[in-house]
């Protein structure tokens, strides 16, 4: 769906009717406020998707914030949760020496 506009501020306020013997032509101001009209009712169409999309955002923001906390509170039991935490060097070490003590256990058997 195209929300094409029919008019700009500047063009209302540069309109200018053309004067009939009794004032203004009533056909050529209803025609120009019908387009007015059609204006207002796309903007308000435009306000209304777009407060709605506004709303959505706003409730996922509020679930990712959320979702943020729990997962942050989460990883924060697991560190507290875990002892003395070995480095990956630390790891590779112990890995070495189990490795040499099983290769030693094969040439010996």
């Amino acid at each position: 769906m195209e929300n094409k506009l029919n008019l700009e501020p500047q063009t209302i306020l540069d309109k200018e009717f053309h004067v009939d013997f009794k004032g203004y032509s009533p056909a050529e101001v209803d025609d120009f406020l019908d387009l007015v009209i059609q204006d207002y009712q796309t903007y308000e169409r435009k306000i209304g998707e777009l407060g709605e999309k506004l709303m959505a955002s706003e409730r996922s923001n509020a679930s990712l914030k959320a979702k943020i906390i729990e997962l942050q509170s989460r990883q924060k039991a697991m560190e507290d949760a875990e002892p003395a935490s070995f480095s990956q060097v630390d790891i590779l070490k112990r890995l070495s020496r189990l490795e040499q003590e099983v290769y030693k256990n094969r040439q010996n058997d």
